[in-house]
């Protein structure tokens, strides 16, 4: 046990600040804003902070301890040459209000993202400002309805979502003000056409879909629903959730999509593991262009008089779009991540497209090993596929309906037990329309013998009695949580004795 409040130390202010270069910088505050009492930091040497941190890491699960297999959330590993070029002092050191020639370097790197973005997903003009993809959904619905009040299109207030989507997507949506129409997906999991038409009319204003979809589908008919919703006069937008599984292989735009949202901290390798930082840029069609949220990155020609601060004839500079909806994050965008995602993309450039490939294969790897396993070991009773299907994209479902109804074992134990057994569980209980789902992805970035280990010791866990699995996991330091209460109670700050308060 480690607590870095309960240490002492010496009577003091447990911490340093470097002093101001020039005295004439120090600002005197208010004595409105200042402390009555000093703050009560913890007072503790280098080593004693050290050693708290690296206990509390030791405590956490993260892709560089083990296979994270969470469906749609691409845990793949992060390469650390990304770090190493964030890192850079020409990157890292500079400040959002520094003037433009100051930071034409990291510019460059901003026009380069945008413009290749642009490239593998058929857009035409791509904002980095969103830091999440539920930002970037929302960022281009708003694009969208801009768009049709511009066009005196006012009662387009419907968004068409299918049954198996991302809950942000109809979140998204109503924070923009508009009325979700849910529609069912056929018995094989992919959208049905004729759902579509039926709801879709003058009032509809853009339809959210994702693909490959959360069962790990590819819709192959995803370009006559675009035909459909555009017939209508309505918007195609395309949550960037799976982009892992296509990436070279096809595009959003070739399927007939107005706008697409990038998770770069999943597709593009930023890390992401405990909750952040993303980063949910989104690319859009000529026609949404001018709504986007700036300012964006854009070349312009070197004025008379004005200094060149780049080597080519043209330098970069912030660009407003006339009809911007407005800013959606401050600054710029999370500048960090860009530059990580930048140096991924640059690094493998051509090659992402084996990245998609391989995903897509491990994916299928796993799913028949899961099977193989289950069969030597006559459990395969116990689980389904979650949709049925002969070749999955870069994640699948299982259903452990079977092992609930037999056995009164639910994707919950199931997943707890693979906690004691080293891993990450993978998501459970989504999509919806899959009965005590467990989604799958273990990523390009994982080797066949780590595949093999997992489809072993799930079929492992499958073997335990129930009773044991209810009081799963055993290992870990936490144990089993109420989830409902910890979600209702949270507990935000450190909770001191009232002697010292």
């Amino acid at each position: 046990m480690s607590n870095l409040f309960d240490h002492k130390g010496a009577v003091g202010k447990g911490y340093s600040q470097p002093q101001p270069l020039l005295a004439a910088h120090m600002i005197a505050l208010p004595e409105s804003l200042t402390r009555k009492n000093p703050a009560r930091w913890p007072r503790l040497s280098e080593p004693e902070m050290v050693r708290h941190y690296t206990w509390l890491s030791k405590r956490n699960f993260g892709i560089d301890t083990g296979f994270y297999p969470l469906g749609s959330c691409t845990m793949k590993h992060n390469p650390r040459i990304n770090e190493v070029i964030a890192q850079l002092p020409g990157i890292a050191d500079v400040h959002p209000h520094q003037p433009e020639h100051h930071i034409q370097g990291l510019l460059s790197i901003f026009h380069e993202m945008q413009e290749m973005l642009e490239i593998c997903s058929g857009m035409d003009q791509v904002t980095l400002q969103p830091v999440a993809g539920a930002q970037g959904e929302f960022t281009a619905v708003r694009c969208i309805q801009e768009y049709f009040r511009s066009r005196g299109e006012t009662q387009r207030t419907k968004v068409i979502v299918p049954d198996s989507a991302h809950g942000t997507n109809p979140a998204s949506a109503a924070m923009a003000g508009f009325e979700i129409v849910e529609i069912p997906s056929r018995d094989d999991g992919r959208i049905d056409l004729d759902a579509i038409r039926a709801v879709v009319d003058d009032e509809t204003a853009v339809m959210m879909i994702t693909n490959p979809n959360t069962l790990g589908l590819f819709e192959p008919e995803i370009a006559q629903a675009a035909e459909i919703v555009h017939a209508a006069g309505g918007q195609m937008y395309y949550d960037g959730a799976n982009f892992n599984a296509i990436l070279g292989l096809t595009s959003p735009g070739l399927m007939g999509f107005d706008a697409v949202h990038y998770n770069l901290h999943k597709t593009f390798s930023q890390p992401h593991g405990g909750g952040g930082p993303g980063s949910g840029p989104i690319g859009v069609k000529n026609h949404l262009a001018e709504f986007l949220p700036g300012p964006i990155v854009k070349k312009r020609p070197i004025k008379a008089g004005e200094e060149a601060h780049a080597i080519e004839d043209l330098w970069f500079g912030w660009y407003q779009p006339e009809r911007s909806i407005g800013k959606v994050q401050q600054w710029h965008g999370n500048a960090g991540a860009v530059v990580r995602s930048w140096a991924f993309y640059r690094r493998f450039g051509k090659e992402l497209r084996t990245m998609s490939q391989h995903a897509v294969l491990n994916a299928n790897y796993l799913r028949h090993a899961i099977f193989r396993e289950a069969k030597k070991a006559g459990v395969d009773d116990m689980f389904c596929d979650g949709a049925p299907t002969t070749v999955a994209k870069h994640e699948f479902t299982l259903s452990l309906q079977p092992a609930k109804e037999k056995y009164g074992i639910s994707a919950m134990d199931v997943a707890k037990g693979l906690l004691d057994k080293g891993y990450m569980a993978p998501t459970v209980y989504f999509p919806l329309v899959v009965p005590e789902c467990m989604m799958i992805e273990p990523t390009e970035t994982e080797s066949k013998e780590v595949l093999d280990d997992f489809a072993k010791h799930f079929v492992e866990v499958l073997q335990i009695d129930a009773e044991t699995l209810h009081a799963a996991p055993t290992t870990t330091p936490v144990r089993r949580v109420d989830e409902v209460y910890a979600a209702r109670n949270l507990c935000l700050r450190h909770p001191f004795e009232e002697d010292e308060q």
